[in-house]
């Protein structure tokens, strides 16, 4: 006799089923596990290298320093990671991986729910729990009492007929209790799932841009385009027509340091707005402290950092006068000696020759010092406090690149514009509040004061809310999957037939099975079994 067998289709051998086995190798747990690791994997050169969306100017330093190295790890996108290919590939890999894994977990759970408990095994006697007790009563009368103790229980009772074994017949007890567990087992993986999903979607939909403002100012910022700020990042669906709109000044900066020089708190006061028409004396006031933001139409504008702001005058020799208040940068954070450049174009009527005008601009680059102490001739600070501010300048004439259009570094002077005598320098002068340099043509600087400068960072993320919540239901499924118990217990009760035929007393078996991961029920089921059937454990 012979049997045909018929090959499988070459689709199934060689598509389908390869495919089916690479799903459930992708949405096993010990494959989330190794993507959850392999994630964590992937960030560490988002931490330890420079990042191009952060700081590009000193990402590119780097790579110029490291050579063919550098351009090959720029390939890789390792100075870009979080916008990777690579690892928005282990994103979406984990994403799919937890979701096809939790779902038929969660399928599987429902159902358990509305399952009835598991019935007594044949055997109790090999079960890790075990007691037998001989009560007075009949089999029912005991099943009742064991059924209102197991309150709180998943429980259900079944009478058996006559068997061999039990000519007279059997009652048994089965009760599950700890679905809990799995409950936070799910949530916990779940909570993660979200947490990722608000991770992702904050990164699209967020953004953060930061701004110098000079206090007690006119300077003001109105969140209605990227433009407005010095520096912008924002998500791939964030173009910067769609900004919050809201307005903030900032009216008063206050430092507070430490003995040491070490800073010990910033205090802003800031005026703010949500209705951009509004007449800036109408404003609202608000304090903004380090880890206290200000919360605007849903933005938070933090303080970041702060310095010192010297203010120039600068008369030229037809009389005419420009006067400019720019931030300088510290050095120097525990004495917030400062670094800066200031430019100031020729008033228009001075030289009717815009070359000539272009030729007679002055450009300022020097130091900054708020408590001021010299070494000779040589500028420093010995405080972060303004106690006796000065200025250290070196004063140059020519062309600045003002009108040239292209980009300069605000904080300092050009060199290459020194090296080639489009800048010259004319003077330099240690300078107090009030005092001022005089130029051989006439043109005389002046060091009017100081202001504080703020640099604030607004920052947008619409799903901070569902991050902490993710986080918080996270935290919360895992103390439940570790504190409860997964438990069964079952009872079986076996009248007892006495020499007269009367049926008084009933033999009650008692099993008990901790389904968790560390095997074992823990202290106390003996006494939890006498409880049940209601005697008193010896």
């Amino acid at each position: 006799m012979s049997t045909n067998i018929t090959a499988p289709h070459w689709g199934k051998r060689y598509v389908l089923w390869p495919l089916r086995n690479l799903w459930r190798s992708l949405t096993s747990m010990r494959t989330a596990l190794a993507l959850l690791f392999l994630l964590a994997l992937a960030a560490i050169p988002g931490a330890l290298l420079p990042q191009r969306p952060l700081n590009e100017q000193k990402t590119q330093s780097y790579i110029d320093a490291h050579g063919r190295l550098g351009e090959l790890m720029d390939r890789l996108q390792l100075f870009d990671v979080f916008a990777s290919a690579w690892f928005t590939a282990i994103y979406v890999l984990l994403f799919v991986s937890l979701v096809g894994c939790l779902t038929p977990r969660l399928i599987e759970h429902f159902q358990a729910l509305r399952a009835k408990p598991v019935a007594a095994p044949r055997n109790l006697s090999r079960m890790p729990r075990h007691r037998i007790f001989e009560v007075d009563g009949a089999p029912e009368q005991i099943a009742e009492r064991i059924n209102v103790n197991l309150r709180g229980w998943r429980r259900e009772v079944v009478v058996r007929e006559a068997t061999k074994a039990h000519p007279d017949g059997v009652v048994e007890v089965s009760a599950e209790k700890g679905y809990l567990r799995e409950f936070g087992n799910l949530v916990f993986h779940f909570a993660l799932l979200a947490l990722l999903v608000s991770i992702a979607v904050g990164k699209l939909y967020g953004y953060e841009g930061t701004r110098s403002l000079v206090a007690d100012g006119d300077q003001g910022l109105c969140n209605t385009s990227t433009a407005v700020y010095d520096s912008f990042r924002g998500g791939s669906m964030v173009d910067g027509t769609d900004l919050a709109p809201f307005c903030i000044r900032i009216d008063d900066f206050t430092a507070t340091f430490l003995p040491n020089g070490q800073p010990d708190m910033y205090t802003a006061k800031v005026a703010h707005t949500e209705d951009l028409s509004a007449d800036p004396s109408s404003w609202n006031d608000s304090t903004v402290r380090v880890n206290e933001p200000l919360r605007l139409a849903g933005d938070r504008v933090y303080v970041l950092g702060n310095g010192y702001a010297p203010t120039f005058t600068v008369t030229f020799p037809n009389g005419e006068k420009r006067t400019q208040t720019v931030p300088f940068i510290p050095d120097q954070m525990t004495t917030m000696l400062s670094s800066g450049a200031v430019r100031f174009d020729t008033p228009g009527g001075m030289y009717p020759d815009q070359k000539i005008r272009n030729q007679n601009q002055i450009a300022l680059e020097g130091l900054f010092a708020p408590t001021a102490s010299f070494d000779g001739t040589l500028l420093m600070s010995s405080s972060p406090v303004a106690k006796n501010p000065y200025v250290a300048i070196r004063i140059y004439k020519g062309n600045t690149g003002l009108d040239s259009g292209a980009p300069q570094n605000v904080y300092s002077l050009d060199p290459i514009m020194m090296h080639n005598g489009q800048l010259k320098r004319q003077a330099q002068a240690n300078l107090g509040v009030g005092q001022s340099s005089e130029l051989p043509d006439g043109t005389k600087v002046s060091f009017d004061g100081y202001r504080r400068w703020v640099s604030v960072q607004v920052s947008h993320d619409p799903a901070q809310t569902w991050v902490l919540v993710s986080a918080v239901a996270m935290l919360a499924g895992l103390v439940v999957s570790l504190l409860i118990r997964r438990r069964r217990i079952w009872a079986r009760l076996v009248p007892v037939t006495t020499a007269d035929g009367e049926q008084r007393r009933t033999v009650v078996e008692i099993a008990g099975l901790a389904r968790t991961d560390q095997a074992g029920w823990g202290e106390g089921f003996e006494k939890q079994a006498a409880d049940l059937v209601g005697v008193q454990d010896e």
